[in-house]
């Protein structure tokens, strides 16, 4: 049985083969030598939508073109790279949302490709910095007729939102351990503090030193040319060519008859390469559906070959487990859902080694702990390897500290050892709604994190002594894991700093510059293996086992909780509502932010005493 597809449904088509005779062999091979030699293969990606970290299950093929995970992408390009078939590699372009980090780990898949013999041609419709930083990584780049480069540079936005809490009439009481950890400062400033802008301009110098080096090495120019070609930007097609910014301006149909002219003979286009396809379904068939649930609910065959397991920390690190949803848990890494894993992991005799993939600003002090001690049982047993990705700050650092080796992105945001604490004052928020509150207390300090009014000097105090123990726990745990790595005193780097992947690798404070294919590589040396699968664990799971499992009752565990309630709360005031579904429609970044921030006031309302990034930008 083989399936062709008509329009928008599948059809099944039985096929028959009748023998009849003797054959003769002789004959066969004349044949054979006579036929077309095999055309050669062209694997084709196109790059669109958002890419995340973690997989994602999808077996109707609902979000193709909508998000792709980098490993996934990734493996795709490297398996193109492996491929003797393969003769070229084709990359199209329309818009792919992609974090600094992830775009350096796709320029080193095409490096990789590059270097295995396989000629990679681009062609674009029009291209941003970032788009260009990416997509001049390939042998040679065209772009459509009147179309714009706009390179530019760098962009980015700190986002400060006590106005705004002034107006819903709530204030802010907040303290930090580290004079650079500003992480409360979005709420209690305007505009950042003299270490805060010390930090950020510390941070866009070496973003920007990465990406003019980017550019620089794959157009075989200088530095200085590039950074002279940013400052004239933007560009349109025909200066972008004068200045040698691409190689060519032609039609896409004029791209395909050059790409096939320059590979001569039989050529054959594969667009899905490597890519597994979506669930084919035979509306033919009465019972289709049925098999497809079997399919669905299948227990998979658990290998027990020698693996390499990657367990991902991605999104703010709170404490329980997650809610699952329809395409996966929720955008947090929850503590009991990682140490589950790694649990895991450990126990599996077939997993020789661990790579846990950190992609996190940090969140709850608390959770980051149990991670932290459920990677050090990891290690026990077994090598165990970070990966950073785009950020590993804060948490994202705590959480990474103890690893046999820690690799980053030249661009991965990371460190921020440091501490902040406090709480909202909401009683002008009350005012403005008419609605008055009674206090009752039993115990001197029982109304310690009342939202009423601002901490007293005692408690001022009190809470900056639990505040600072936490602070010397957290450098205690990078002191222990990283050891005499580090070439500086700690205290000179701890403070709330951030360092870039690059910047960090100088003072000690990461192994090795490489991505996630380059950590588990690592990793797998560290474990002998020549011959392994790369696992990722927990498996991630189709939708429709995410609903059941949420439907069953699964999902609703009394530890878990929601950051998602108290920013709905906040977005959902009269003033907010409006401003948000605007916001949506015309500012997308800036509404993904401004909804980021409020997720943050959420967990500090909720833990207290946070382990956080001190800033979020948005880069345009």
């Amino acid at each position: 049985m083989r399936w062709l597809k008509a329009e928008s449904f599948w059809i099944a088509v039985g096929l028959t083969l009748v023998v009849s005779g003797p054959v003769c062999l002789a004959d066969e091979a004349a044949k054979a030598d006579e036929m077309p030699s095999a055309p050669s293969v062209v694997a084709h990606f196109h790059l669109s939508g958002m890419v995340t970290e973690a997989p994602v299950v999808d077996p109707f093929g609902f979000t193709v073109g909508q998000i792709t995970s980098l490993k996934d992408l990734v493996r795709r390009l490297d398996a193109a790279s492996a491929d003797d078939n393969v003769e070229a590699a084709v990359l199209t372009h329309d818009s792919m949302s992609f974090g600094f980090g992830q775009l350096q780990e796709i320029r080193q898949a095409i490096g990789r490709a590059r270097n295995a013999g396989k000629t990679v041609y681009v062609h674009a419709e029009g291209m941003t910095t970032f788009t260009y930083a990416l997509l001049c990584a390939g042998d040679h780049l065209s772009v459509a007729p009147q179309s714009s480069l706009w390179l530019m540079g760098i962009y980015g936005e700190g986002l400060y939102v006590k106005n705004l809490l002034d107006k819903i009439g709530v204030d802010a009481d907040f303290m930090h351990m580290g004079d650079y950890k500003s992480a409360a400062e979005m709420l209690t400033r305007t505009g950042p503090s003299e270490e805060a802008e010390e930090n950020i301009n510390w941070v866009f110098d070496s973003y920007y030193d990465s990406l003019v080096n980017m550019i620089a090495e794959s157009r075989a120019i200088t530095s200085e040319q590039v950074r002279r070609l940013i400052d004239e930007g933007p560009y349109m097609a025909g200066a972008a060519l004068d200045k040698g910014l691409i190689d060519a301006i032609e039609t896409r149909e004029a791209f395909v008859r050059r790409v096939k002219e320059e590979i001569g003979g039989q050529v054959k286009v594969d667009n899905r390469y490597g890519r597994e396809d979506a669930m084919q379904i035979n509306l033919a068939n009465p019972l289709a559906f049925f098999s497809i649930l079997t399919e669905l609910f299948k227990t998979p065959a658990v290998s027990q070959k020698d693996a390499v397991a990657i367990v991902y920390v991605e999104g703010a690190i709170l404490p329980g487990h997650s809610q699952p949803t329809l395409f996966g848990a929720g955008g947090a890494a929850f503590s009991g859902d990682i140490r589950k894993a790694l649990e895991k992991a450990a126990k599996d005799r077939s997993v020789k080694a661990v790579v846990m993939r950190v992609d996190s600003p940090g969140g709850s002090a608390e959770a980051s702990e149990v991670i932290l001690n459920a990677t050090r049982q990891v290690k026990t047993s077994k090598p165990f390897i970070v990966s950073m990705g785009d950020v590993a700050g804060s948490g994202g650092y705590y959480v990474s500290c103890a690893a046999d080796a820690i690799f980053a992105d030249e661009v991965t945001i990371t460190a921020s050892i440091g501490v902040v604490g406090g709480k909202l004052i909401t009683k002008g928020l009350w005012d403005k709604l008419g609605v008055n509150w009674v206090p009752y207390k039993r115990g001197a300090r029982a109304d310690l994190f009342n939202s009423e009014r601002h901490f007293n000097e005692e408690e001022r105090e009190l809470l900056e002594r639990y505040m600072r123990e936490v602070y010397e726990v957290f450098k205690g745990h990078v002191a222990q894991g990283r050891g005499d790595k580090l070439t500086r005193p700690l205290e000179d780097m701890a403070g709330g700093r951030i360092y870039t992947g690059r910047q960090a690798l100088d003072l000690g404070l990461v192994d090795e510059i490489g991505g996630l294919h380059e950590a588990v590589k690592y990793a797998a040396a560290r474990a002998s293996l020549d011959d392994y699968d790369v696992r990722i664990i927990p498996e991630p799971k189709d939708f429709i086992t995410e609903m059941m499992q949420r439907y069953s009752g699964e999902g609703d565990r009394p530890t878990d909780i929601s950051m998602a309630d108290g920013a709905t709360v906040l977005a959902a005031h009269p003033t907010l509502a409006p401003l948000f579904d605007l916001l949506r429609r015309t500012e997308p970044q800036r509404a993904r932010a401004l909804y980021q921030a409020l997720q943050r006031i959420e967990l500090i309302r909720a833990e207290t005493v946070i382990t956080m990034m001190p800033f979020d930008v948005v880069f345009r």
